[in-house]
């Protein structure tokens, strides 16, 4: 029996469906839908993806005269897409496919039935599907028993893991996110399989690696995924800088190595549902990788010094070179690798709060976080992994104190605007100069003077210029 939670979707694919039917094709809803519906989420914004028995020239005269817009980009894979209202809808052939040794492009034949299909897909728990042409009441198609895997927590392959994942090798990456996502338990031979065939990887672009890396560090819980990366060795072909970590003691942390605790702060950084009210939005996704990346290079700078014991001096600005490499080779945009390597090069600096900031220190702060200043806050207090309490409690109220120090400047001084006082033209009509490097260098200077002092209104900038311009020319 079908739960009541399917009816919405499947009155809204009931008109879809008809057209199917009457056309002669059978019509399955497939996918990460059934799943989610089955373990009971209360999503309303699934992506509906369907197979048929129809073939695209068939499933484009089925959505005629009923879709909205029809896109043929995927034809060549078997997949149509359309519009109806709001919603977008991907209809695929049934298919069997296949990657070569040394391909990165699936090579696609069609398959007459919807068990062939449910078969190539990469876990039994997406391997379901509800055919929508079957009368009155749907029925549920399960071939493999992923129904069953999803009521037990466990992950496994349709076909062989071998199979499943010389099919498609993302998929043993895919594992990782369904691992953390669903709490699913891998079978033995499912990692057996990720730890002998993890090379194969290397056939998978960049960009299709870093969107389901994307995944995996944006679901709720993460940590399990990360370790199974780690454990696999599946890591080691884009990401290397994970298993480095693990072998670097951390002496600020003593009960971690460094891969431990990037992990804990990783899952410490908290999707914006569960922040305070009132709390700044920041970018969920950008903290969760500077977390990841805020320490990668310890491994780099470790040293042992006489009476101080282990250290990792500017370990902050090797990593952030680090990191700009890293998701450069992983195709991330510009302003990706922008601010998370930022994040990487400032998440030492309130560090140094507990000996006490000038409200020169704080504007400088905020000056270098810049549009990151919610952000560099949020990973900062991530970054307190210890089981101390009392210095947990500590460093909250340091960084509560700084935050309550910025928002009072932020008042009296326009702090999220720092600036000098004076423009590039008003410095131009002062001193009755071009455009040149001196222009730059007197604003640099009237900078300064904000970061040190604050506001000190248009006629002091000038006299101050006048002063230095003097200076400068004798």
């Amino acid at each position: 029996m079908i739960p009541d939670r399917f009816a919405p979707v499947l009155a809204e694919l009931a008109p879809l469906a008809a057209r199917f039917g009457k056309a002669g094709h059978r019509l399955y809803l497939v996918g990460g839908t059934v799943r989610d519906l089955m373990v009971g989420s209360q999503r309303s914004d699934y992506d509906l993806d369907l197979t048929t028995d129809a073939r695209p020239p068939e499933i484009k005269a089925c959505l005629a005269g009923w879709a909205h817009a029809i896109w043929t980009q995927g034809e060549r894979f078997g997949t149509i897409g359309a519009k109806f209202g709001e919603r977008t809808y991907e209809i695929t052939t049934f298919r069997a496919e296949s990657y070569t040794d040394d391909s990165r492009k699936p090579h696609v034949t069609y398959a007459d039935d919807v068990e062939t299909d449910l078969g190539r897909r990469d876990f039994t728990v997406n391997a379901m599907a509800l055919e929508l042409t079957s009368g009155d009441t749907p029925v549920l198609v399960d071939p493999h028993g992923g129904a069953v895997d999803l009521i037990n927590k466990v992950l496994r392959t349709p076909l062989g893991p071998d199979v499943s994942f010389s099919d498609d090798p993302l998929r043993m990456l895919r594992a990782a996110r369904f691992i953390a996502g669903y709490q699913l338990r891998p079978t033995d031979q499912l990692v057996a399989a990720v730890k002998d065939m993890a090379t194969r990887l290397e056939i998978v672009s960049a960009e299709r690696i870093r969107d389901e890396f994307d995944k995996l560090i944006t679901v709720d819980h993460p940590a399990t995924g990360l370790w199974f990366l780690y454990d696999t060795g599946l890591s080691d072909q884009f990401l290397p800088e994970l298993a480095a970590m693990r072998l670097e003691h951390d002496p600020i942390h003593r009960h971690k190595d460094v891969l431990s605790h990037t992990i804990a702060v990783v899952e410490n950084v908290r999707p914006a549902i569960e922040q305070p009210e009132g709390h700044p939005s920041f970018d969920y996704r950008v903290v969760r990788l500077a977390a990841l990346f805020h320490d990668v290079g310890k491994p780099r700078t470790r040293d042992h010094q006489e009476g101080k014991g282990t250290t990792f001096h500017h370990h902050d600005a090797v990593g952030a070179r680090m990191t700009k490499k890293r998701m450069t080779a992983l195709r991330y945009s510009n302003d990706d690798v922008a601010k998370v390597t930022a994040l990487v090069a400032l998440h030492l600096r309130f560090h140094t709060y507990r000996l006490g900031w000038s409200d020169s220190a704080v504007r400088r702060y905020v000056r270098d976080a810049d549009d990151l200043l919610h952000e560099l806050n949020v990973l900062t207090r991530c970054d307190c992994t210890t089981r101390n309490e009392r210095k947990a409690r500590h460093l909250s109220k340091r960084m509560d104190d700084l935050e309550e120090r910025i928002e009072a400047l932020a008042e009296a001084e326009e702090l999220a605007a720092i600036r000098p006082e004076l423009d590039g033209q008003a410095v131009m009509d002062h001193l009755g100069l071009a455009p040149g490097r001196e222009i730059g260098e007197a604003l640099n200077f009237l900078l300064e003077i904000r970061l040190e002092q604050g506001l000190i209104g248009e006629a002091e900038s000038k006299d101050r210029l006048d002063a230095w311009w003097a200076q400068r020319g004798s």
